[in-house]
């Protein structure tokens, strides 16, 4: 896709600056995107799928690669499938399934798809929700790496991730994505302690402290929707809370922050993706932020489940009772959300 920006009105300088800093890199300081292993540094990770893929052996194959357009009874399009816990095949990353040389390749794919500075953070999720890297994580692959489009996904628990190289058509991270992480057990906390995308929450709650009191009567909304319900409402969609294109220029540069620590966590290429689908409808300023009234955990005012959305872009923080996050942009809103 175009490395292009929201959209803003010519008299809003200042709500460009967050958005130049994102598609600028996001504070890389130099360092490789693929830092975390020399092999890494020289490869992508669509590469690396390709490598991966000529070393499976028939019944690997047979396991874990589809078509392109494979479709399953309860998932539907597998490729685009999202849950927040799920596996998209039964094989295990970590075990005696895979050789050690793919489980390497497997992680370097894994590390080249995600921001380095937070291969760390990923990492400590994962410990915590699903005992470490590959101990319940799953991928398959569709389509032929290197005879056209292809995609490989990884699923698991609080984790769905895509490395297609723009195979698939109009969408950014190669589909819908999900993330999350319970740190201290099913039922967290106020505050959150130790959960690594809380401070995603923190930016988005100071956008509502920093709003007048009409403002915030208008962003806070009763009840959170249905945590699966994802798709896109379309430039004349019915949409709750606070448009950003109405706040003052401050409030949207808070917006803009908000929006930068949530493409932060991947890649590059994928923020890009993000910025140019937003930029197909008006930017920021064409999308809603709400905060949901009825899972206040602690009842501290703080908002634990929040919502920023477009005519096709969707990401919903559910922070109760920990976090789930659920993703889906798009550069057209007739993309269709396919979720569980």
């Amino acid at each position: 896709m175009p490395n292009r920006l929201p959209l803003v009105p010519p008299n809003r300088r200042d709500f460009l600056q967050t958005a130049a800093a994102t598609t600028a890199g996001l504070a890389m300081g130099g360092t490789s995107l693929f830092a975390a292993d020399e092999s890494a540094k020289k490869d992508t990770p669509e590469s690396l799928v390709k490598v991966l893929y000529e070393s499976l052996s028939d019944k690997q194959k047979n396991d874990i690669t589809f078509d392109w357009d494979h479709e399953t009874v309860f998932e539907g399009k597998l490729r685009t499938h999202v849950e927040n816990n799920w596996h998209i095949v039964d094989q295990t990353i970590a075990g005696n399934y895979y050789t050690k040389d793919q489980q390497h390749l497997i992680r370097q794919i894994f590390v080249g798809m995600v921001n380095p500075e937070w291969v760390e953070k990923f990492d400590q999720q994962l410990k915590d929700d699903a005992g470490g890297f590959g101990k319940q994580q799953n991928i398959a692959i569709f389509g032929k790496p290197g005879e056209g489009k292809f995609e490989l996904v990884i699923t698991g628990r609080h984790m769905t991730m895509r490395c297609d190289g723009n195979s698939a058509e109009h969408v950014a991270f190669g589909g819908p994505i999900f993330y999350g992480h319970a740190a201290k057990g099913f039922n967290e906390k106020p505050g959150h302690p130790g959960n690594v995308f809380w401070h995603q929450a923190l930016a988005a709650n100071k956008v509502y402290e920093i709003l007048d009191g009409k403002q915030q009567e208008v962003a806070l909304v009763k009840k959170s929707p249905v945590e699966q319900k994802n798709g896109f409402q379309g430039p004349e969609g019915k949409f709750s809370g606070i448009k950003v294109g109405d706040l003052s220029d401050d409030q949207k540069e808070a917006v803009q922050n908000v929006l930068k620590l949530l493409i932060e966590p991947y890649r590059q290429s994928d923020q890009d993706e993000v910025v140019a689908c937003l930029n197909k409808y008006g930017g920021l300023d064409a999308c809603h932020l709400s905060f949901y009234e009825d899972s206040d955990v602690g009842k501290d005012k703080v908002w634990d489940n929040w919502r920023l959305e477009g005519p096709s872009f969707v990401w919903y923080f559910r922070g109760k009772p920990h976090v789930h996050c659920w993703v889906n942009v798009a550069d057209s809103h007739k993309v269709p959300f396919n979720a569980a």
